[in-house]
């Protein structure tokens, strides 16, 4: 049996695509931050039980996390973002390779996001450590980290259809306000690795180099320079925020 989690907070933008798509598991558990728009009345249109985890000052939904999946049933959980679909092929592989016994502890899951508009192109996606055994999992409480899952993972290599569909397509100026949150998040998360000027250089010339050659975004043409560039800034973002705060203690 595999449990779908969803983690969300005003999510409704996307949340009906997202739950029709996973419909025919065998449980949809949404654990919901407090929403203040009509996100639980969609999921409860859909018969998913509802669990709640206080907003309090969380920017994430990594803080509620381990206890969205621990709040499953079934012994494995895919866990879905509110603004992803996961498609046929994608839920018949994962039926498919937990009944072979050499079934590793968890898979790293192919995902195709979107940018300025157009998918970017499907030969470099993004793998996310979304599918696993629930007994013994957690996720620790900060943005942008994957699970501490008690056994082997590996890439899920399938058919390219077998992938996550993240639908959401943010606007530079969310794009920008997101990344000052999640950079403030990484700050404490980073800070003892001593980043110095060294890293303000090469960190955001290797994250460029690796999004606009390695992951191809040089096929995207103008969006894909923009692309490439903004994984650079965040990287020099962060990295000024980690001097930063040893500069003033």
């Amino acid at each position: 049996m595999i449990s779908v989690v969803i983690n969300t907070y005003n999510a409704s933008l996307h949340l009906t695509k997202c739950l029709e798509a996973v419909k025919d598991f065998d449980e949809v558990v949404v654990c919901d931050m407090e929403s203040t728009d009509d996100t639980r009345e969609i999921a409860a249109r859909y018969g998913c039980r509802i669990v709640t985890f206080p907003k309090g000052d969380h920017k994430s939904a990594e803080p509620a996390r381990t206890f969205a999946i621990q709040s499953a049933k079934s012994k494995w959980v895919l866990v879905v973002d509110a603004d992803e679909i996961v498609t046929p092929e994608l839920r018949d592989v994962l039926y498919e390779r937990i009944r072979d016994p050499k079934c590793p502890a968890g898979y790293y899951i192919p995902r195709q996001n979107m940018f300025m508009g157009m998918f970017v192109r499907d030969y470099r996606y993004d793998f996310q450590l979304r599918f696993f055994v629930r007994e013994g999992t957690t996720w620790p409480p900060h943005v942008h980290t994957f699970p501490d899952v008690p056994g082997p993972t590996e890439r899920l290599h399938a058919a390219k259809e077998a992938r996550l569909l993240h639908l959401m397509d943010e606007t530079m100026h969310e794009y920008i306000a997101k990344m000052n949150i999640y950079t403030d998040d990484e700050v404490d998360k980073k800070a003892a690795r001593g980043y110095g000027v060294g890293a303000l250089l090469w960190r955001p010339l290797w994250r460029f180099f690796k999004s606009y050659f390695l992951d191809g975004s040089f096929r995207m043409g103008t969006r894909g320079l923009i692309r490439s560039m903004m994984a650079a800034t965040y990287q020099y973002i962060l990295v000024s925020k980690i001097i930063e705060k040893r500069y003033r203690h």
